[in-house]
């Protein structure tokens, strides 16, 4: 396992960690002794690093997470998010209180004394433009409460204005083959600021994995039959904004990626670790099989510079008018 330094921090983080909605919820069934048997074995990998939120599974996939590490606590770094389990347009949601209560019930489940990066979890733009939030964090982290604070976003320019606050050190964005707006400007400004680049929805939801027919089915439970619209939250979250049939279409169109790389899923993975500004990418997991392919990326070859410019040129031409949910 490689590792990166992660934005402003002073974290080196593994180059691949995993995300934990899938095992907390709204991803269809799941097997909490798997799920453990799972962070077992990413841990035995060399990934220290593991993305979570108050609301997956209104807390269990945090509760999980203080299972699989206990007694690892000082080598496993965990960050969460906020805001979602409120009114994320309530000024109130974002108080001095109620970020406290927030950081203080995520410590709870997760059995810390501190939360090494803390995230705003994708808040309307108003709140970010208004700007009071930042203070409240810096006083967290005053208190001891948490290391680090960063912003899971869901556009571009929600990103661009974070990088205007001194103290944002990480940046969670969605960014995959079929995401890639994020390279033209935001990427460079991140860069510019040192502030880390986390990679969320790296497989558009397995879009990307290849497995996927026009007619695949998910379960009721699963983001990817109830959201495929935008009914729960913001469509961008599943399969990256696209619709699902042209999704499956896009992603055959891509398939060559997988050539010399084993899989797409792998493929897709090392995709965004050739960029310069992702400090972590982050996809999910259900079971130690998903956990086993998805390190598999680390090891295959990278992508060349015609085959970079092939998949911008494809993305530009092909997809970005197609993307729903924030560009």
């Amino acid at each position: 396992m490689k590792y990166r330094k992660l934005g402003t921090t002073n974290l080196l983080v593994s180059e691949l960690s995993f995300g934990t909605w899938g095992i907390g919820g709204e991803w269809g069934s799941k097997d909490d002794q798997e799920s453990l048997r799972a962070i077992d074995t990413a841990i035995d990998r060399g990934v220290n690093f593991f993305d979570t939120a108050d609301v997956y599974g209104n807390g269990h996939s945090e509760e999980l997470l203080a299972k699989a590490i206990k007694g690892k606590e000082a080598q496993i770094h965990i960050a969460t998010k906020f805001c979602r389990a409120g009114d994320i347009h309530d000024p109130e949601t974002y108080s001095m209180e109620s970020v406290t209560k927030f950081c203080e019930d995520s410590l709870k489940r997760l059995n810390r004394e501190y939360l090494d990066l803390f995230q705003i979890h994708c808040p309307p733009m108003e709140i970010l433009q208004q700007g009071a939030v930042f203070d409240v964090l810096d006083r967290l982290k005053e208190q001891g409460k948490i290391r680090y604070y960063g912003v899971s976003v869901e556009t571009v320019e929600e990103g661009l204005i974070c990088l205007e606050q001194p103290n944002v050190s990480t940046l969670q964005v969605i960014f995959n083959v079929l995401r890639q707006k994020p390279i033209d400007t935001l990427f460079p400004r991140a860069l510019e600021k040192g502030v880390g680049i986390i990679a969320r929805v790296p497989l558009a939801s397995g879009l990307l994995t290849g497995k996927f027919q026009a007619d695949s089915k998910f379960e009721n439970d699963d983001h990817r039959h109830f959201n495929r619209n935008g009914e729960a939250f913001n469509v961008g979250e599943t399969f990256s904004g696209l619709e699902f049939k042209k999704g499956v279409e896009l992603s055959r169109h891509v398939s060559w990626i997988a050539e010399g790389r084993e899989n797409m899923t792998r493929a897709a993975l090392r995709w965004i670790l050739d960029h310069e500004a992702i400090s972590t990418v982050i996809p999910g997991f259900k079971n130690e099989k998903q956990v086993e392919d998805n390190l598999r990326a680390t090891e295959v070859k990278s992508f060349s510079e015609d085959e970079m410019e092939k998949l911008v040129m494809f993305y530009k031409e092909e997809v970005h008018a197609s993307i729903r949910g924030g560009y």
